[in-house]
C-alpha cells in the first residue's frame, strides 16, 4: 500500500489479517485508535459482512476499515459511504448502481459491500471492493473492477479516501439526491418481507420509503430483494 496520498489519514496495512474490522475494534478497545485511521489488508482469513455473514477475502481486492471519531451514531452515514464508493467506480469509468442500503452493483452484480459498526466514541466503516477477483456466492452474482478497467488496489484506495471525505461531510440533502440518482430498482417492484412493494426512495431522515398497495412503509434496517 505504498505511495498512497493519505490526506491526514494514518495507514496501517497488512498482507493478510484475520479481519481489518476486528483489528479496528482491538485498537479502540486498547485506547490506541485515532481519528482518520484506515486499516487495509490484501487478504483476510475471516472477513465478515452484515449480519455476521462471511466475506470471502482472497488476494487481489481492497479490504479496508476506516476509523472515525464521532459524537453520536449517524444513520445517514451509510448512504454517504455508498455514494462515495459508487463515485469511486464512476471515477474509473464504471457505471454503478446502489442496492439498499449500501451494496454496489455493476450490471446487476455485486462488486462491493459495507459494514458499519460503532465502538465507544468511534465508528468503523468496513469496505470490501472486488478489484482483481470475485468470489462465487450462491445468493447473488458477483463481479470485479478489472472486468471493466485496468486498475490497482492502490489506485482505488487513493480515490476512495477522497470520495469518503467529500461525501461524509456533505449535507444529507445532497447525499440523498445522489443516492437516489444511482438507486437500483427505484420506482420498481421489489420484495420486502416476502411481499411485493414499490421502492419509492429515501425520506429526509434516511428511511427507505416503500409503497405496498395503498400503504407507505418506512424501514431502516430490513433487507429487500430486487
Amino acid at each position: 500500500m505504498e505511495d498512497i496520498k493519505l490526506d491526514a489519514y494514518k495507514l496501517i496495512s497488512f498482507d493478510k489479517i484475520v479481519s481489518t474490522q476486528d483489528y479496528a475494534h482491538d485498537l479502540i478497545a486498547k485506547n490506541e485508535a485515532v481519528n482518520k485511521t484506515v486499516i487495509t489488508a490484501l487478504a483476510q482469513s475471516s472477513g465478515r459482512g452484515r449480519y455476521k455473514r462471511n466475506w470471502v477475502s482472497h488476494h487481489g481486492n481492497l479490504y479496508a476499515s476506516f476509523i472515525y471519531k464521532i459524537g453520536e451514531r449517524d444513520p445517514k452515514l451509510s448512504y454517504a459511504v455508498a455514494v462515495a464508493i459508487a463515485e469511486t467506480m464512476i471515477h474509473f469509468g464504471i457505471k454503478p448502481q446502489i442496492k439498499w442500503p449500501n451494496d454496489i452493483l455493476i450490471d446487476g452484480k455485486k462488486i462491493s459491500g459495507v459494514l458499519i459498526e460503532y465502538a465507544n466514541s468511534f465508528v468503523i466503516v468496513g469496505i470490501g471492493i472486488n478489484i482483481g477477483t470475485c468470489p462465487t456466492v450462491k445468493e447473488y452474482k458477483t463481479t470485479k473492477m478489472q472486468d471493466y478497467v485496468k486498475v490497482s488496489v492502490n489506485d482505488v484506495l487513493s480515490v476512495l479516501i477522497k470520495k469518503i471525505d467529500k461525501w461524509r461531510n456533505a449535507d444529507f440533502v445532497i447525499v440523498r439526491e445522489r443516492w437516489m440518482d444511482m438507486a437500483a430498482a427505484l420506482n420498481k417492484i421489489i420484495k420486502f418481507r416476502g411481499k411485493d412493494a414499490e421502492l419509492i426512495g429515501l425520506n429526509e431522515d434516511g428511511a427507505l420509503v416503500l409503497r405496498c398497495d395503498t400503504r407507505y412503509i418506512l424501514t431502516y434496517g430490513d433487507e429487500i430483494s430486487i
